[in-house]
This record gives structure tokens, sequence and C-alpha cells, in this order.
């Protein structure tokens, strides 16, 4: 076990700078807030098409006729300068005359859709209904904001996560956002995730002869990485990768920062632990990288550590962290998946 601490920039930064020619790009795993504020910080270290973000679109459904893919509009939304600081989801300097209007109707309003977040979800819909795809259409709209990231949906197909629950099953927007994770969860599925196939995208990401590193975001792993690892052929491209493969974790002295991901551990039995993460992702990581409040745990987790500040509150915080991740994967070059 090696035990690493990246808590100087321009170390981390000095070892970025050394990495070997040609093999640059980097491929992160994602969700939506949490996992984000890593991706933007990756974004703006890596040189410009250096990056690409496979997301999460179990959360994806149909409301009010419109296919909404919340977490794949965060990461659009904050890589292009358009998120919402505060709320961390959504656009900023939005209005909300469209909600307003539908309440008095007596419309469904538990689900807010913002006037300037309508337009996305009102023109993805019309060109998913003319048969295009979304990996296409996720392109063509982050090229029109200007984000030079790449962009893509795990898959093309519907996957839809349910979260099973003592009252029962639950499509994932009723647990998340209805009732605000209150119901203890027991376990987690993907209708539809065995006829699904990676996108396209997404697959030349894994085989480009270019990657230097995979990273699974902070994401929760259960509700936001696990339903793309369970597209069929992911997991076993990532285990036959010969790079880096490095999770970060996202707890924080035994805590989440924002979401259910402690509740959900503490529901199905689990140590809310750097440990538990690192168990839970065995078979796919080459490393770790854990916060500096959970070093103790480290000698327990079974593979590579590195250990630094994860919390990102602001913009150097997550430039920080993204610094920290990808001196780990240098350090972790060479011997990933030696055998």
């Amino acid at each position: 076990m090696r035990l690493e601490s990246f808590g100087d920039d321009h170390a981390a930064a000095h070892r970025i700078g050394h990495a070997e020619p040609g093999r640059e790009l980097v491929l992160a795993l994602c969700g939506g807030v949490g996992g984000v504020k890593l991706v933007l910080g990756l974004s703006t270290v890596l040189r410009a098409g250096k990056l690409a973000v496979a997301v999460n679109t179990g959360d994806d459904f149909e409301h009010l006729g419109l296919h909404v893919s919340p977490d794949l509009d965060t990461v659009l939304y904050t890589l292009a300068g358009l998120s919402d600081p505060l709320r961390g989801w959504g656009r900023a300097d939005e209005s909300w005359n469209f909600m307003s209007a539908l309440s008095s109707l007596g419309g469904e309003t538990w689900f807010a859709l913002g006037d300037r977040d309508l337009a996305v979800h009102v023109e993805r819909t019309r060109r998913l209904r003319a048969g295009e795809s979304l990996s296409s259409i996720v392109a063509d709209m982050a090229s029109r904001l200007n984000v030079a990231v790449r962009i893509m949906p795990m898959t093309d197909n519907p996957v839809r996560t349910v979260v099973h629950t003592r009252d029962g099953p639950l499509t994932f927007q009723d647990y998340f956002v209805r009732l605000r994770c209150a119901p203890v969860v027991t376990a987690v599925s993907f209708t539809g995730v065995a006829q699904a196939r990676p996108s396209p995208a997404f697959v030349d990401a894994v085989a480009d002869p270019g990657l230097s590193a995979i990273v699974i975001a902070p994401s929760n792993p259960w509700l936001s990485i696990d339903p793309i690892l369970a597209v069929p052929g992911v997991r076993e491209a990532l285990e036959r990768v010969t790079v880096p493969v490095i999770a970060v974790s996202p707890l924080i002295h035994g805590k989440a920062v924002k979401g259910p991901t402690a509740k959900i551990m503490s529901e199905l039995g689990i140590d809310v632990t750097a440990s538990a993460i690192a168990h839970h992702y065995r078979d796919l990581i080459d490393g770790l990288v854990i916060d500096e409040s959970d070093a103790a745990d480290a000698d327990r987790i079974g593979v590579p550590v590195a250990v630094t500040r994860t919390l990102m509150n602001n913009l150097d915080d997550r430039r920080h962290l993204a610094r920290a991740v990808l001196a780990f994967a240098r350090t972790l070059s060479g011997t990933a998946r030696a055998a």
C-alpha cells in the first residue's frame, strides 16, 4: 500500500507536466452536483480537448411531456459557466414564469423547471422524437455553448434508476426530489440496463490511444456511478484498461458533503468509511483519493491511497483536487494492471 499526500499544488502541477507524450486524455465518470465540481477543476488544469466525461443518465425521466436529463444538464451548464452557484443545479439568472403559470393551472410543480432551463428540455425532446441520439444532441449543445470538454451520456438507451425502499419501489426523481431522500433504502436497480449499450463516444474514449487515466468522480456510488458501471460492457472495459483508474471518495470524516450517500450506506448496512468506498469499487480501481480527515483509515483501504483536501468550496479547491488526482495518476502509471 502507498500512502501519499498531495497538498502542494505546485508539486502536483510539476508532476503533471511530465505526462507521457501523446497520452494526455482523461476520462471522468460523473453524476451531477457532487462530481461535476471535480470535473470543472479538471477542465481548468488540462489542455483543451483533453477531458472526456461520461455522465449518468439513470436519473433521466419524462416530465410534463419532456425528456429531462438532470445530470447531463448540470455538467453542461457548469462547464459552460451557466450554472447557478447557489442551488448547484439549473441555470444562473433563472426566472420561473412557466412554473408560476403552471401552478395557477393546477399542474405538477414538485420538479421545478426554470424558463431558461425549459428551452433545453424542449429542444432535446424535439430532436429525440425526430430520431437523433442523445449523444449527438449533447455534443451539439456543448459545441454551441463553447464547451471544449467531450460530454457524453453513459448510453443512448433508456435506463432508469429505481430506488427500492421499505415503502416500495420509487423512481429516482420521486425518491430524490419529491420525497427528499426520506424513505429508507433497501436496494437500487436499473430498469432497461440489460438492453443498453455504452454510447459510441464513451466507447471511443475508453479505447482512445491517448487515454492516460480514468477518474471516478466523488459522486454517489450507488445512485450516480453504479448506473454507468451497470451498462453492459462498461465494467469489463474498465477492468481491461492499462491506465490507472482512480476513484475519489465522496466522504469527508465519515459524512457526505451533500446528498444521501452516507444515509444510503447506513441503510444498506455498509460502514460509512473510505474503506467501504474502495471495497465498492473493488476490481476496478488502482487507487483511491481520500480526505485528510480520513487519513487514519488509509491503512485499511487495500489499494494505493492519496490523502489530500477534498472539500471543494470554490474554484481554487476544485483545481487543487484536480491536480492532486492527476499527480496521483502519474505515480500509478506503469504499475496499474501490471499483471
